[in-house]
Parts: C-alpha cells; sequence; structure tokens
C-alpha cells in the first residue's frame, strides 16, 4: 500500500466498557502506520479527560460527548485523514447520526462476554459496579444498544487482535477506502 492508496474514512469502534476497543484501535493504528497510512486516533476516554474531565455519564452528557466526537471525525475524513474512533457510544440513534453525517463510515461492533469484561475491567469499573459503588456502567447495568448492522463484528474474547484487525481492514479495503 502506498500513501497515496486511501481516502478519508473512519472507523467506528463501540462496544460496553471492556469489550476491546482501545486494544483493537491500537492494532488496526499500528497496521495502519505501517503502511504508509497516517490517520488520526480518537479514544473516549482520552477525549474526555482532555475536554470536558467533569462532564460526567449521565445520558445527556453521553450525547453530547458522542456528538463532538462525530463532528471531529467528520472533519478528519472530509479532509481526507482516516480515522479510528473508539468510543463506547451506547445509544444507536448517535451512532446512526455518526453514519448519517460522515461519509466513508465502518461502524465496527466489539462484542466481547460480560464475564471477560469483568476479568479484564482496565479502568476497575466493574468492580465499582459489583461493589454498588457506581451504577449505570455500560455492560454491566448501563443503557448499550448493540448496532443492528455494523459492516464488521469481531469478537474480542475468541479472536486474536490479528484476525479482528484484519476484518477491519478487509472490510475497507471492500469498500474502496484503501
Amino acid at each position: 500500500m502506498k500513501e497515496t492508496d486511501y481516502k478519508g474514512f473512519t472507523i467506528w469502534l463501540t462496544g460496553p466498557s471492556g469489550a476491546g476497543k482501545s486494544y483493537l484501535a491500537e492494532g488496526l493504528a499500528t497496521f495502519f502506520k505501517e503502511h504508509g497510512i497516517p490517520l488520526e486516533v480518537f479514544d473516549g476516554d482520552t477525549i474526555r479527560k482532555s475536554l470536558y474531565p467533569d462532564i460526567g455519564f449521565s445520558a445527556e452528557a453521553r450525547r453530547m460527548h458522542n456528538k463532538v466526537v462525530i463532528n471531529h471525525a467528520k472533519l478528519m475524513t472530509k479532509h481526507g485523514i482516516p480515522n479510528i474512533v473508539s468510543l463506547i457510544s451506547p445509544f444507536r440513534d448517535v451512532r446512526d447520526k455518526a453514519r448519517e453525517d460522515i461519509v466513508n463510515f465502518v461502524e465496527v461492533m466489539v462484542e466481547s462476554t460480560r464475564e471477560i469484561r469483568t476479568q479484564r475491567d482496565p479502568k476497575g469499573l466493574y468492580a465499582r459496579a459489583i461493589a454498588g459503588e457506581i451504577s449505570n456502567l455500560t455492560g454491566y447495568d448501563g443503557v448499550y444498544e448493540p448496532p443492528l448492522n455494523p459492516e464488521v463484528i469481531v469478537y474480542s474474547h475468541r479472536q486474536t487482535l490479528e484476525e479482528e484487525v484484519e476484518a477491519v481492514v478487509f472490510k475497507c479495503k471492500e469498500l474502496g477506502y484503501i
């Protein structure tokens, strides 16, 4: 692949907390960089911490956070810059809005079992939810509306990172984005 063998596109990784979105985003970023395709990665946690750390996790706050990320991804794609969004994005209507607003859009559902997500628990959120310290955790007792027709579904609890990356890259090629 040459640097000119791509156009702007957005890979939108969605799934509950601990499903493996950030891990897949890192794997995809490595793949694209190794193949001379520069890109941006928008990680929900990083954006939240840098732009508005005190926003909270209400449905309204999550929707606003998602809309900010949609706008960033839309601008990158419009200007020919591939990007990866790694964001829980629990509401289907918000993801549908992203699909509507962003040309060259690939929705990737990152699936994992609740048991595996609880074992991974990279931020200690499941442990806190089980202990009753927090509630409304997406993937535990909070709302998550899975996509109805994602372009790709990966199963992080039974696929290797390489298999997940391969599936997403294959779809991007099939759609003519790379």
